[in-house]
């Protein structure tokens, strides 16, 4: 019914090894691209041109469309401490009689564990500075962002990648607190048959939503499967151009001194690569799993908010 019940299945502290804040000083520095695009605010998706574009389309074989984002919740829990709103503003008695309308109210404090969103460049600062160095306090006030805002960045249509890793190990899913490294990005790939490359989109799969139907809810704040910060050279190295998960790319708790997200660090103001967290990756697992194939057309289309440092977001994949 569990997976591994230490969450260690390759050996060694479970979210380790532990990182000092001068080695990730260190890491930041060698996979940070500040100065590389004009557009600084896109960041990494910059590297997403029509080629992208057409060869992710083209790679599409039998049309199988599947929705990423989970419900809409809004019912307060452990991993859902900010619960969504949705009530009704109009039933058929505002306006006139005929015809009658139905109205309804959607609200969200989104960038947390219950909804699925994107983390735009303006979203994580890093001593003080945010993507491309920019000082935060200049850019982001009461108003919004005035740099890295999710308005700027448009839609991404590319190629995505599932790195699933249960499958890829013969488990029902990693246990929360079960650092992912380089090395398991590399077996999974074998494993899975595909190679992650320039300009795609990572979905890390780590069975959280199984596990969560089938034990129940915890506070993923305190323990979650994801990311280990030494993984992310070889994904700087392959030149991606998003980051997702079923949980929010970090390994948690945090193995560096003093950061509670350093993959978000590494990834959104070193690098400069949006994050999607929150996904539902479960029916995309089975599908990927059926037509023997992991890779597939992603198409990523956050709302237009201006000034806003994220969006939820329905990512749909299409194979």
């Amino acid at each position: 019914m569990s997976g591994n019940p230490t969450g260690d299945q390759v050996g060694g502290p479970v979210n380790g090894p532990a990182v000092s804040r001068e080695e990730f000083d260190a890491l930041f520095a060698s996979v940070r691209t500040w100065g590389r695009w004009a557009a600084a605010d896109r960041g990494a998706w910059n590297r997403v041109t029509v080629r992208h574009a057409r060869g992710a389309t083209a790679a599409v074989r039998d049309g199988t469309v599947v929705p990423l984002a989970r419900p809409w919740d809004t019912r307060p829990g452990p991993d859902n401490t900010k619960p969504a709103l949705h009530y009704m503003s109009d039933l058929g008695d505002v306006q006139a009689p005929e015809p009658s309308v139905y109205k309804d109210f959607l609200g969200a404090d989104y960038h947390g564990k219950g909804v699925t969103h994107l983390d735009a460049l303006s979203h994580v600062a890093y001593r003080g500075r945010l993507y491309d160095g920019r000082a935060a306090r200049e850019v982001v006030d009461a108003a919004g962002a005035r740099f890295g805002a999710v308005s700027t960045l448009g839609a991404l249509v590319t190629r995505g990648v599932l790195v699933d890793l249960p499958a890829a190990l013969g488990v029902e899913w990693l246990e929360p607190g079960r650092a992912v490294h380089a090395r398991d990005l590399l077996a999974a790939e074998e494993a899975l048959g595909v190679t992650v490359g320039d300009g795609d989109a990572v979905l890390l799969r780590s069975g959280a939503l199984r596990r969560r139907r089938e034990v129940g809810p915890w506070n993923p704040d305190g323990a979650s499967a994801g990311w280990h910060v030494h993984a992310v050279p070889l994904l700087a190295e392959r030149a991606v151009a998003l980051l997702g998960g079923d949980g929010d790319s970090d390994v948690r708790p945090s193995p560096v001194e003093g950061l509670h997200s350093p993959v978000h660090t590494l990834a959104v103001t070193a690098m400069g690569v949006p994050l999607l967290d929150n996904l539902d990756l479960e029916a995309l697992s089975a599908a990927c799993a059926a037509a023997g194939r992991y890779a597939f057309l992603l198409v990523v289309a956050p709302l237009n908010v201006p000034g806003g440092t994220g969006s939820p977001v329905n990512p749909v994949a299409v194979l």
